[in-house]
């Protein structure tokens, strides 16, 4: 599915030049689940942001399914976003005057579908992730974790090849955390490729493959022991 090949991203300032990435060489197949490990700062987020088209490489090749994604103009990007990927983000990023409902809605806010079938998909993903009764809540009514739950919601709603998830259990207790990563592991089995960035070796240990970042490079790519 992923091609990462000799990737650098530089950060550039009048006086100073940072690397974030430094020539990562990485492959996800279809169906995976990985996790990205490391200390803050190593490179994880910004590796996952360039993953999910958010973030430009500053050199090196980026395929996805075989296509050149590094190149492609900001339309293109928009449009391989939103027919492919979903996101979920630690701090949940659910905007407060829209419903529950509505937040999960906004996933599909660019697909040229009837309101019809975009309740409907809203609905069945509401129902997945157990919030179905929360629809028309607001995200200040909400706890963390139903409210994570809702960001992955508004992630699965339509049905996106690949999820990226940054740190989704970040805010949440042991509990909440534990409800996330059975909803991720239950999408995987289904064939959703997931790509985390956890510091939890715990939830890492759920995934198939361990990727461990250092100061932007991958120094360890690991499968789990069956």
């Amino acid at each position: 599915m992923i091609t990462l090949a000799d990737i650098h991203r530089l950060f550039r300032s009048d006086e100073v030049e940072t690397a974030a990435l430094r020539s990562i060489e990485l492959q996800i197949d279809e169906g995976e689940f990985v996790a990205i490990m490391g200390p803050s700062g190593c490179g994880k987020s910004t590796l996952l942001n360039v993953i999910g088209l958010i973030d430009r490489p500053t050199s090196g090749r980026y395929l996805f399914r075989g296509q050149e994604a590094g190149e492609l103009d900001e339309a293109a990007r928009a449009r391989l976003r939103r027919d492919n990927l979903g996101f979920v983000f630690q701090s949940f990023n659910l905007i407060d005057e829209l419903t529950i409902a509505e937040n999960i809605e906004l996933g599909l806010v660019y697909r040229l579908w009837a309101g019809r079938e975009r309740r409907a998909r809203v609905e069945a993903a509401m129902d997945r992730v157990g919030i179905a009764h929360r629809a028309r809540h607001y995200p200040h009514q909400l706890s963390g974790g139903q409210q994570q739950r809702a960001a992955i919601a508004r992630a699965i709603v339509g049905q996106p090849a690949l999820i990226l998830a940054d740190e989704p259990t970040g805010n949440l207790d042991t509990e909440n955390g534990e409800q996330v990563m059975d909803i991720l592991k239950s999408l995987n089995a289904e064939g959703t490729t997931i790509v985390m960035v956890t510091h939890s070796p715990a939830h890492a240990d759920v995934a198939e493959r361990v990727v461990n970042m250092l100061d932007g490079r991958i120094v360890v790519s690991a499968r789990r022991a069956a």
